[in-house]
């Protein structure tokens, strides 16, 4: 499970591909000439700004991902330390058997049993796994889910008085940018807004 951090940059790169696509995606193809003209004279109008920000600097200091990181370092532990309690108790069982054979003290019928006690430990343990694994990736998925909210909600409130066209994320992994203009770098705005209006539930109260 300790992959668990590497699935969350994986998926918070991935995020904001999908993102940067969806804004930049065409809309309906079957304008009108009149239509074009209007459009093509409002898009030389229009001031086009675009900022950006980087998330590999927003993941290292942004407090609530550090906090959900930590999250996910304490269920990946809870995880390790149950599964590895199931297999030390099939272990143990696995062991005594094979010692009762050895001493030829089990009869048939003690024998059948044992190897259904064990299949059925077996069959425990891996079904364990699965609604952990399950569980925990349904928790990664809704965690960056409010991680993303967040950052989306700051920034249209942000925006407000900025009025760049768009504002999008950049990765030193996710090969979207291959230039960039560090006057409309506003990682720093970002990160010292999101900090601001961030509030731990442990500091709700």
């Amino acid at each position: 499970m300790k992959n668990g951090l590497l699935i969350w940059n994986v998926l918070l790169t991935v995020v904001a591909g999908y993102l940067l696509i969806l804004h930049f995606r065409p809309g309906k193809t079957h304008a009108s000439p009149s239509q074009q003209v209007h459009n093509d004279t409002f898009s030389v109008n229009k001031d086009f700004r675009i900022a950006y920000f980087e998330m590999d600097s927003v993941e290292a200091n942004f407090e609530m991902v550090k906090d959900v990181k930590a999250e996910l370092s304490k269920k990946e532990d809870a995880i390790t330390v149950e599964l590895d309690g199931l297999s030390r108790r099939f272990q143990q069982r696995y062991k005594y058997f094979q010692e009762q054979a050895q001493g030829g003290t089990m009869t048939q019928a003690q024998s059948d049993q044992a190897g259904a006690e064990l299949k059925n430990l077996d069959e425990q343990i891996k079904s364990r796994k699965q609604n952990l694994d399950q569980e925990y990736s349904e928790f990664v998925m809704k965690r960056m889910k409010d991680v993303k909210m967040t950052i989306k909600d700051f920034l249209r409130d942000y925006n407000k008085t900025r009025n760049f066209s768009y504002i999008v994320s950049y990765g030193e992994a996710d090969g979207l940018f291959y230039y960039k203009d560090s006057a409309y770098n506003i990682t720093a705005e970002v990160i010292k807004g999101l900090n601001a209006l961030y509030k731990p539930a442990s500091k709700k109260q």
